[in-house]
């Protein structure tokens, strides 16, 4: 298994239709994280960009796991292959000893 970051372009101006589907995004993302296949999941202040760490065998598998996303007709995704992907959430609980 592979892991991707996927740097998302969003549009500058949005309709009513991309608010409108919003909930499914993030329903559909929350499904994908349950998953583990979906690791990080991030918007950008600004909104103008969306990052996305996910799990796939190769890119074609990632991109097909992007094109299911309901806003992925407002988006323009960049693939990048990751060596490893390190993270706080990835390591073991810290033993506390009182």
């Amino acid at each position: 298994m592979n892991t991707y970051m996927i740097s998302i372009a969003l549009p500058s101006e949005i309709d009513e239709n991309f608010v409108s589907l919003i909930p499914k995004q993030r329903a559909h993302i929350n499904k994908l994280m349950d998953k583990d296949i979906v690791l990080n999941y991030s918007l950008a202040t600004d909104r103008s960009k969306l990052w996305v760490i996910l799990k796939a065998v190769n890119e074609i598998k990632a991109m097909d796991i992007l094109s299911e996303f309901p806003l992925i007709g407002y988006m323009k995704p960049e693939i990048m292959k990751l060596a490893f992907h390190n993270s706080i959430a990835n390591e073991m609980p810290r033993l506390i000893m009182n």
